[in-house]
């Protein structure tokens, strides 16, 4: 499931955390990589459960609608296409899943707000409504629905973010990950594939054959650049005479540090392969200049 990107993310925001607090241990730093990686996973698993969810909200919201005391036509015979929707009656059906969802105690139950602004706002959409009105339905179309569910009507969400927080401290910068993970798998569901837990690293799916070993990789990897921390920091000390190291801000230190831990263990590798991925991680978590300062000094050690 976690590929090379995304396990050098892992890796860095756990080496960032040695590097902000220097009494932590090998060990302690493999245990917090570890549930970093499982809660990847595990936020798929949350939002692979949403099309339940969502479904079960909408045939609410009909039912309410049908008991009123003096419905109109519309609510009387409404559009059953959504709520009867292949996918939430798969996932819905799938005594696995709702076995490893009741077991990690995940549930929407106490997101009330967030499934009726969630349903609400779907209505309103241009897909939803070419998804009702269209001729026929099949489980490609239903899982198009909840792919384009899934894209655009969860990320940066007001009522969601809160919601993630609270339930975990390592779902921050997951989401469109697990996000992608999830359409994925809808369109295997509409394929007619059985839904099977995904093993955490992508080395060791079945669809994914001939790929290395990814845990030890991101393993290996946090273990070098904690090992050699200071090492490297002597290291870009050396390159950068005009700069206290104290001025270098901590999140370029660690992604240097990383890209040459990587070097080391990896030396086949192309070298321009490992300096674009931590710059490219540069983009996202330092400061619009570290770019060009990880790119440049990565390069001069590594060359060196």
């Amino acid at each position: 499931m976690l590929g090379r990107r995304i396990l050098r993310i892992k890796a860095f925001k756990t080496v960032y955390s040695f590097a902000e607090n220097r009494s932590m241990t090998l060990k302690e730093a493999a245990a917090q990589l570890n549930k970093s990686c499982e809660a990847t996973r595990d936020l798929y698993l949350l939002m692979l459960s949403l099309p339940v969810a969502v479904t079960a909200e909408a045939l609410s919201r009909i039912e309410a609608a049908r008991g009123k005391f003096n419905p109109t036509e519309e609510e009387r015979h409404p559009n059953l296409r959504f709520t009867n929707n292949s996918i939430a009656r798969i996932l819905g059906n799938d005594t696995e899943f709702n076995s490893i969802l009741k077991k990690k105690k995940f549930s929407w139950d106490q997101s009330d707000v967030l499934l009726r602004h969630l349903y609400e706002n779907l209505k309103q959409r241009d897909y939803y409504r070419r998804y009702m009105e269209a001729p026929e339905c099949t489980p490609r179309m239903d899982a198009q629905l909840w792919v384009k569910f899934f894209e655009q009507e969860l990320v940066d969400n007001p009522d969601l973010e809160p919601i993630l927080e609270d339930m975990s401290i390592w779902w921050n910068d997951d989401l469109a990950y697990a996000l992608t993970r999830a359409c994925k798998t809808v369109e295997d569901l509409a394929k007619g594939k059985q839904w099977e837990m995904p093993e955490l690293y992508q080395s060791d799916m079945k669809d994914a054959p001939g790929l290395d070993d990814d845990s030890a990789f991101v393993h290996k990897l946090v273990e070098r650049a904690v090992a050699g921390y200071d090492r490297y920091c002597e290291s870009i000390a050396q390159r950068t005479p005009k700069w206290d190291l104290s001025r270098i801000c901590t999140t370029d230190l660690v992604l240097i540090a990383c890209g040459l831990a990587e070097w080391e263990l990896y030396p086949q590798t192309p070298v321009k392969i490992i300096i674009n991925e931590y710059v490219e991680i540069a983009k996202f978590y330092s400061t619009p200049e570290s770019r060009a300062f990880v790119n440049g000094i990565l390069d001069k050690l590594i060359n060196k």
